[in-house]
C-alpha cells in the first residue's frame, strides 16, 4: 500500500499542533522541490536520496492497445537514486 500525502500529513500532525498547520509545511515542502526540479537542478535529500530530472530524446514507440507505430517527442522526466543509508535500511 502507498503512503498518500494525507497519511503524511496525519504524521506530521503528531510533531505540529495540528494538523492544518503540518500540510501548510508538506505543501510548503512540496513547491520547493517542484520549483527546484522545473528549474532542472537536483534535489538531494541527505540520508533518503536524489532527484534529478533528466533528458530523453525523440524516439520511436508503440501504442500498446493499437500496435501502430508513434513517435514520442523529447521531454524531461524525473528519475530517483535512494541513498546507500535508505538502501541499506529497505535490505
Amino acid at each position: 500500500m502507498a503512503l498518500t500525502k494525507s497519511e503524511l500529513i496525519e504524521n506530521l500532525a503528531k510533531i505540529e499542533s495540528t494538523r492544518k498547520k503540518a500540510g501548510e509545511i508538506l505543501e510548503t515542502l512540496l513547491e520547493i522541490i517542484k520549483k527546484k526540479l522545473e528549474n532542472g537542478e537536483d534535489v538531494l535529500i541527505s540520508g533518503f536520496g536524489k532527484f534529478s530530472v533528466r533528458e530523453k530524446r525523440k524516439r520511436r514507440g508503440r501504442n500498446p492497445a493499437t500496435g501502430n507505430d508513434l513517435i514520442l517527442s523529447e521531454r524531461r522526466v524525473v528519475t530517483f537514486n535512494c541513498s546507500p543509508v535508505l538502501r541499506d535500511k529497505i535490505n
